[in-house]
Order: structure tokens, then sequence, then C-alpha cells
């Protein structure tokens, strides 16, 4: 059983809306993005139409026409939305390079070779833009953290969800995670109740911090000494 052909004119070919089992094979949409060969061949003409094929012969012109269908292969746009950033990518470079080819030509004014290529700067940040958009709309701008092991020790806590840095501004960078919880019931250090009073300290002839034997160092023991700082003479020195 062959396949029928669509309909070439007539009133059944009004009736041809985008539910049309015809156009959605998607043979073109590694092209344009999109299911629709109808929508495919438009961008893939739009695209063609910004070569400048007027000024090319035939060999050059095929030449060119198989260079920008690569380019949108090389792209590979997923869907109609990266389809139509594919499409102008392609213009906008074109247009770019054809700035850049008047500004060198010899026999033109200063002016025009200013102008020329203040119309690749700009071009060239539209193209920028371009690229950020597609990569924003791919999904490739956001950042994703994954979280493993968290250790809180005592006294401490972990917050884990949208984390920025102080200042806010354009260094401010947020990182977000689904599930963010903030873990609050981290153990605490135990503290003193002020109304309980203070034990005895027993009194065995040793220092209750080093162990040692009182009263203490000897006269003139100069092993006790750190760093000299508060002693008798550094503070008359500094008087």
């Amino acid at each position: 059983m062959t396949e029928k052909e669509p309909p070439a004119g007539g009133k059944d070919a009004e009736m041809v809306g985008a539910d049309d089992p015809y156009d959605l094979k998607g043979l073109l949409k590694r092209l344009g993005g999109s299911q629709s060969d109808h929508w495919n061949k438009v961008l893939i003409d739009q695209t063609v139409h910004t070569l400048g094929l007027n000024r090319s012969d035939g060999e050059a012109r095929e030449r060119r026409h198989r260079a920008a269908l690569a380019g949108l292969i090389g792209i590979g746009p997923q869907d109609e939305m990266e389809g139509m950033i594919a499409a102008q990518l392609l213009a906008t470079h074109n247009a770019t390079m054809e700035c850049y080819r008047r500004a060198m030509i010899a026999e033109q004014t200063l002016e025009g070779r200013r102008e020329n290529l203040n119309q690749a700067n700009k071009l060239a940040r539209t193209y920028a833009t371009l690229i950020e958009a597609l990569n924003r709309h791919r999904g490739k701008g956001q950042q994703k953290v994954t979280v493993e092991h968290v250790h809180v020790h005592a006294g401490g806590q972990a917050v884990v969800g949208m984390v920025e840095t102080p200042g806010g501004g354009d260094g401010a960078k947020s990182q977000e995670q689904p599930h963010a919880k903030q873990i609050a019931h981290a153990p605490q250090p135990a503290m003193r109740s002020p109304d309980k009073e203070r034990e005895p300290v027993p009194v065995t002839g040793r220092c209750r911090m080093h162990g040692g034997m009182f009263p203490g160092a000897p006269k003139g023991n100069k092993n006790a000494l750190k760093h000299g700082h508060y002693t008798a003479k550094a503070i008359a020195r500094l008087g």
C-alpha cells in the first residue's frame, strides 16, 4: 500500500492545518528543530537568503548553501525556539563577516571604514547575546550543587538551600537546591546553670589546671616566660 501524496490545491488544500499528517514527519528537524517540516523548510529558506547568494555563481552558491545547512546541523536545534536562534546566529555571523569585508576595502573613506567596523562590533555583541540565550534555554547557565555528607559538630548549624554572598549586586551568586532544609537541631554544648552553686575545689597542694605543686614556679623562673609583652620591664619601657 503506497502512501498518498498531500493535495496540491483546491478546497482540500485549504483545510490543511497544524495537524497535517504529511507535515508532522520531522524529516528536517535537525535543521529547524520542529516536528513540522513546513516550519523547517521556511526556516532553511530564511537562513539561506541571508547569505547574499546574488553575487555568487553556481558553484559558489551551492557551496554556501551547503555550508548554511551544515551550520544548522552543527547547532542542532531541538525545538522551534532553538531553530530561530540558530538561524539568527548564522544570519548575524554572515552580516558580521560582510561588515568586516567591507571595512578592509582599500578604496573607501575613513568614515566608511569606521562605520563598517562599528556595525561589525554591534553584530558581534548580538551574536554573543544569542549564544547566551541559547545556552540559557538549554539549561547550561544553571548551576546544580549536590550535597552528599554534612557533618555538624557541637555548637554549629548547617544550612542547605539558597546561599548568597554578602553585598549583593553583580557579585551575588545563588545556589538553589530542591527540598532545601535548615538543620536547626544541631547538638549544643552543655552549659552550667547560673543557679547551680560552684563545688568547692579540693585542696591537694597541686594546681587544678596544670597539676603542678603549689605555690607554682620558683621566683625568677625564666621557663615560665612566654613572650614578655606584659612584664614589668616591658610595661615600663612602653610608658
